[in-house]
């Protein structure tokens, strides 16, 4: 099989939103983002893991992925949607029982207009600039968005995996300007936000790329381990070049393995010639460019040719690849391609 094989963990998804459950304390529950497909690890197999681990609310981006949530779930755990109520999304809010969290005037008079009565949220900008209404449109519309009962009052922070910005105390501030005493549940934090510590738990946490493996969780497990086949091996001798517009030359006598996996696959063009795979724990670097379909590796330190290499492994974590290729551990994840062979193990799965 010349395909990579992509291992989903699904009881260190559950391990690692037990673990920020705890540390979101006994009076403030905690939520589940898994939105992106699950921040690619397929939403429907992660949900149900983390509905069996005590996960009842759960947070999607765009309300199509809400449906397949809610297929997935059936019709008890309450679904948000980040990007509330689009135009077009009225059947499926409502035939799906989907909360949307409304951002904009806009999308309060579409929901109050279109859906009088069906639950939903509002999220206010204090400080990212991205969703959410702003603190002069909440004074001029909380009210009447009050007197409808809203489900939850959130907001987001821009720099909480930076736990000294000052920008995270100014957003708690200006939160609870606007929310104090108004007695609806409230969510500020995501994983960096519940690192933060109890002020800014609030009613509610909603945890992402902790459940994931990545930063800023640093006592996450990791959830994922990827093998790619090794297609082909050849001797290259001093001098000669690997790969496109030969990047790399071979100082000396190296043993090369081809293996099945690219930038298609979601494995970034930028590890070219810094990233590495793994082998029993041996390092084994990228040499020349990474192609749509193949990467070139240089196996000569391990004695021997593996039928696979892995570029997610206990011995290089999501954040070690994103580290290398100049990124964050959220894209590389999210990148992940479609044509992995992709095994769930763990979480009550069959």
């Amino acid at each position: 099989m010349a395909t990579g094989k992509l291992t989903i963990d699904l009881d260190a998804i559950a391990a690692n939103w037990q673990a920020l459950n705890a540390k979101s304390g006994d009076t403030t529950e905690t939520g589940a983002v898994v939105k992106a497909d699950g921040y690619g690890l397929g939403a429907a197999r992660v949900a149900r893991a983390l509905a069996r681990a005590g996960a009842r609310r759960f947070f999607v981006a765009v309300a199509e992925e809400g449906a397949v949530l809610r297929e997935a779930l059936g019709r008890g755990p309450q679904i948000y949607v980040f990007g509330g109520h689009m135009a077009g999304d009225t059947d499926m809010i409502h035939d799906l029982d989907l909360i949307p969290m409304l951002n904009s005037i806009e999308q309060l008079t579409r929901h109050f207009e279109a859906l009088p009565g069906a639950p939903f949220g509002v999220q206010l900008d204090t400080g990212m600039n991205r969703l959410g209404l702003e603190p002069e449109e909440w004074a001029a519309v909380g009210e009447l968005a009050l007197a409808q009962h809203p489900e939850l009052l959130m907001s987001h922070l821009a720099s909480a995996d930076e736990p000294d910005s000052p920008q995270n105390a100014e957003q708690l501030r200006v939160f609870r300007e606007l929310t104090d005493g108004i007695g609806i549940p409230r969510s500020l934090a995501a994983t960096g936000g519940t690192l933060l510590g109890p002020e800014y738990h609030f009613d509610l946490t909603r945890p992402g790329i902790g459940l994931y493996g990545g930063r800023p969780f640093a006592e996450a497990a990791p959830v994922a381990r990827l093998s790619l086949p090794v297609i082909q091996t050849r001797i290259v001798t001093p001098g000669e070049s690997v790969g496109y517009n030969a990047t790399w030359t071979a100082p000396d006598e190296r043993l090369i393995a081809t293996v099945s996996a690219g930038y298609a696959d979601g494995l970034l063009r930028s590890l070219s010639n810094t990233g590495a795979l793994f082998a029993d724990g041996t390092r084994c670097p990228i040499v020349g460019r990474v192609s749509m379909d193949l990467i070139t590796v240089d196996i000569g330190g391990l004695g021997y040719v593996p039928a696979s290499l892995d570029i997610l492994c206990p011995d290089q974590t999501v954040d070690d690849v994103a580290d290398a290729a100049g990124t964050i551990g959220y894209e590389i994840l999210t990148s992940l391609g479609g044509r992995y062979v992709r095994k769930s193990i763990g979480g009550g799965q069959p």
